[in-house]
């Protein structure tokens, strides 16, 4: 037997290996019978969608996932790596309160320790989650019901203007769409903020890889694996230069790729760096320090493809309309230079930053505390 009846605090924590095995639909069936709340690493964030998404962890996580994980009594682990992403350089601190169950086919996986007394099994995601679904567990609505609760107080709080912008794009597409997410800032606020109607769409994530410029190459795939039909790709500015000259690809082969550019004129994810540890010394990564930016609107008109400058993510209502045809477009929607990632966690500690503490986030405490 896998489940014990003595936990009173479960979560169910996927990775990609549960999408690899093809065991996506397992997920929502366990889900469903026994509302055992589900968290997702980075790469698996489009195996939670809908009513079931409550979020990702790790250093760039939702906060309230986070937060579970240093509240619940056991953490059923499936497909995912346990990386130093994941669970911080000090492995004895992650999900402190709680037993740890994985599920892995890769022994070297397995074959390093977590936690001491933790229990593995070394076999496919697809076989786990069968085994898991014949097994009598209990309902857990009422600790579902105070993730969620949870997940309400924090609603607001963590919000920056990119993750403003993904929650308006996710708001106006369609159930079950395919999105590509490229490296950087916007791969983050992403798996954070996008959120999709319906349980089978997806969202393409490179992950560890790191490749960035990799949306725009993704989402063309994604088309033609759909048959010329719709996907939607969501790059930063500096991902966007990566592999621009596919945008003649896109209008050769008659693509209705999608394309939002979220445009904060510096390289992200590397100039944030420079501000936290670098004590503000940029290079190569803001204007003033060698960074620069072109007119992408202009560039896609050149490549025949019709393209709009938005000065906010509040006027993509006006182009909603752009979203569902079957042509290709660009829409580049500025953001603040000074934009950020919030919440970030030091993996070396994997604790949330101490000055993040609140008020709320007490509440939130008491809230899973029960």
């Amino acid at each position: 037997m896998i489940f014990r009846s003595t936990y009173s605090k479960p979560v169910l924590l996927v990775g990609n290996g549960v999408r690899s095995s093809g065991a996506a639909e397992l997920v929502h069936a366990f889900f469903r019978q026994t509302n055992i709340p589900v968290l997702t690493t980075m790469n698996a964030v489009d195996l939670a969608q809908d009513d079931m998404h409550i979020g990702f962890i790790g250093t760039h996580g939702n906060r309230v996932a986070n937060m579970i994980l240093e509240e619940c009594d056991l953490v059923i682990s499936v497909g995912a790596r346990l990386s130093i992403r994941q669970v911080g350089k000090y492995v004895n601190r992650f999900a402190p309160n709680a037993e740890l169950v994985r599920c892995d086919i890769d022994e070297y996986e397995l074959s390093r320790n977590i936690k001491t007394d933790e229990r593995k099994y070394q076999t496919d995601a697809r076989d786990f989650m069968e085994l898991l679904l014949r097994e009598q567990i209990p309902d857990y609505q009422p600790w579902l019901q105070r993730c969620l609760a949870a997940k309400q107080a924090l609603e607001g709080y963590d919000l920056q203007p990119g993750n403003r912008a993904v929650e308006k794009i996710a708001s106006l597409l369609p159930p079950d769409p395919v999105v590509s997410v490229d490296v950087g800032m916007n791969q983050c606020w992403c798996a954070q903020s996008l959120v999709l109607k319906g349980h089978r769409g997806r969202i393409h994530i490179s992950g560890g890889y790191g490749t960035m410029g990799c949306a725009l190459p993704f989402a063309i795939g994604a088309s033609i694996a759909l048959e010329n039909g719709i996907s939607y790709c969501i790059a930063g500015d500096g991902g966007m230069q990566m592999n621009i000259q596919e945008l003649e690809t896109v209008r050769r082969e008659k693509l209705p790729v999608k394309i939002f550019v979220l445009n904060n004129r510096v390289l992200g994810k590397i100039s944030e760096t420079q501000h936290l540890e670098m004590h503000d010394r940029y290079s190569c990564t803001t204007a003033s320090s060698g960074y620069s930016v072109p007119d992408f609107q202009r560039i896609a008109d050149a490549y025949g493809i019709h393209a709009a400058s938005l000065q906010s993510y509040e006027d993509l209502d006006r182009y909603a309309d752009w979203f569902g045809d079957d042509a290709p477009c660009l829409l580049d929607i500025s953001l603040p230079e000074d934009s950020r990632l919030t919440p970030k966690i030091e993996f070396v500690s994997f604790r949330i930053r101490p000055e993040l503490n609140s008020a709320v986030i007490s509440r939130v405490r008491h809230i899973l505390a029960g």
